[in-house]
């Protein structure tokens, strides 16, 4: 063996642990904060997204619906009753209304009847009061985002931080918001492209319920696309009969010619005693990523086997939660709870890196 020979065996052998820690070090889960870091802060407002940055979110999750205006807004739903303080304003009191969204009749206020302008008068609230106490201090201080600050949010982070931090925007009601003449997938698309983010490889995921919103998307933009899937139940567009027939090997093979990846209720990926499903290795082999939903610490959102203690408020062992699912092979999650998101998987993959 030659001395050139030789020495570049050795390299190789030295080399090759390190690039393999990189590549698994590379090839991390993502992890999306899930409204924000909205177990901290009220969600979709600047400062659950701020918090989630901090903490080391991959993504920020805003819910998108959209203004009388026509301007996309992050709210959990259009009906604003229990995110903001819009049932005190004796000045919207004539806005309040009945409709009947996806089939389900609502009683509230709801973003298309309000401007821009007068939902920025709005100030958020915690909607999950009872569970998260702590988050109701900040009652009243925050505005309604609009998406184009939640993308310069993630683009001055981008810059502050020197990683990047995507956006993975959900589209609510599509089908609803088109049949009131405001459909969303152009006024989204044009804000993403504004943002210079109309590539395949932008910081984005764009989710969706729906199917056909998602197809109509795929003809409007590069940008990688993810189907939603609830554990019970089928798309409000009546696309296809059910999420559980999506959930098949063959139903995913269809879900794979329009998007990149699927957004499972976690249920569907591992069951609450702990067994694990075929979901990501069938979606998996036909190139789809996998990125269940929602982590939270909450006793009351957890399997009774992870819960500490009675009070439904109090934390149990999401970390364990979270670990089973990075063990099933996921490739990202959501969560309210960043910080806790991003200590599990980091501690899945410096012991895979070891």
């Amino acid at each position: 063996m030659t001395g050139m020979l030789r020495a570049a065996l050795v390299l190789a052998m030295i080399a090759t642990p390190a690039l393999a820690k990189e590549a698994a070090i590379s090839s991390k889960p993502i992890v999306i904060a899930h409204r924000g870091a909205s177990g901290e802060r009220p969600e979709h407002t600047l400062a659950a997204y701020t918090l989630a940055i901090d903490q080391g979110a991959d993504f920020i999750e805003p819910d998108l619906v959209v203004t009388k205006d026509g301007q996309l807004v992050a709210r959990h739903e259009n009906d604003i009753t229990g995110t903001t303080d819009v049932s005190s304003r004796k000045e919207f009191a004539d806005r309040k209304r009945t409709k009947l969204i996806d089939g389900t009749s609502h009683t509230g206020w709801f973003t298309e009847d309000f401007t821009l302008a007068e939902l920025k008068t709005l100030r958020a609230k915690e909607r999950l009061a009872l569970l998260r106490r702590g988050n109701t201090k900040y009652d009243g201080q925050f505005e309604v985002p609009t998406l184009r600050e939640i993308i310069a949010l993630a683009k001055a982070a981008t810059a502050k931080t020197g990683r990047t931090i995507g956006i993975y925007p959900e589209t609510k009601h599509p089908s609803y918001f088109a049949s009131i003449g405001l459909p969303m997938e152009a006024l989204l698309v044009a804000e993403l492209k504004a943002a210079g983010w109309d590539r395949a490889d932008a910081p984005v995921f764009i989710q969706s319920f729906e199917v056909n919103n998602l197809k109509a998307l795929k003809q409007l933009t590069p940008v990688k696309l993810i189907q939603l899937m609830a554990a019970e139940g089928g798309p409000a567009d009546k696309a296809h009969p059910s999420y559980a027939a999506m959930a098949t090997p063959e139903g995913l093979k269809a879900v794979a010619a329009y998007a990149a990846g699927i957004g499972p209720h976690k249920d569907m990926v591992v069951a609450g005693d702990g067994a694990v499903s075929a979901l990501v290795s069938d979606a998996h082999g036909v190139g789809l990523k996998v990125h269940p939903w929602t982590f939270r610490a909450e006793n009351y959102f957890l399997p009774s086997r992870l819960r500490k203690g009675i009070n439904p408020a109090g934390h149990g062992d999401m970390a364990a939660e979270i670990a089973r699912f990075l063990d099933a092979g996921v490739d990202g999650l959501f969560t309210d709870y960043p910080y806790l998101g991003v200590e599990a998987r980091d501690r899945q993959s410096r012991r895979r890196a070891e």
